[in-house]
């Protein structure tokens, strides 16, 4: 899962080979599309949330909002079908989280920068 820029990303893999992919223009939309997206890859394949065995997130950088919300659906995903996730940073994340086994812990995000907060209009 990639949400740190308007193009998300959702990928299916079962073991080493990917299934299928899913990238979608979210935008502003990112927190009311990104489950109704997740469902949609999986049924897609015939398939039901019970038939993760593990989550891979990118970490960032990237945008806050975007990281936020997907990081959160991912770590609350992992934790309600007490599969591992594994997060990464960089051009290599999927690499990176595809080989790895993953945690219990919950993946952070990396933002690059500290958050630009502004003060909220009238």
């Amino acid at each position: 899962m990639r949400t740190d820029k308007p193009l998300a990303e959702l990928y299916l893999y079962r073991d080493e080979e990917l299934l299928v992919e899913l990238k979608w223009e979210a935008h502003r939309q990112l927190a009311e599309t990104l489950h109704q997206k997740i469902d949609e890859l999986l049924s897609g394949q015939s398939m039901s949330l019970e038939d993760i065995s593990k989550i891979c997130v990118y970490q960032g950088p990237g945008s806050f909002t975007g990281l936020r919300i997907g990081i959160s659906v991912a770590n609350a995903l992992a934790y309600s079908l007490n599969v591992p996730i594994a997060g990464a940073e960089g051009d290599d994340w999927l690499e990176k989280t595809l080989s790895s086994n993953g945690s219990e812990n919950p993946a952070v995000p990396h933002y690059g920068s500290d958050p630009h907060i502004t003060k909220q209009k009238r």
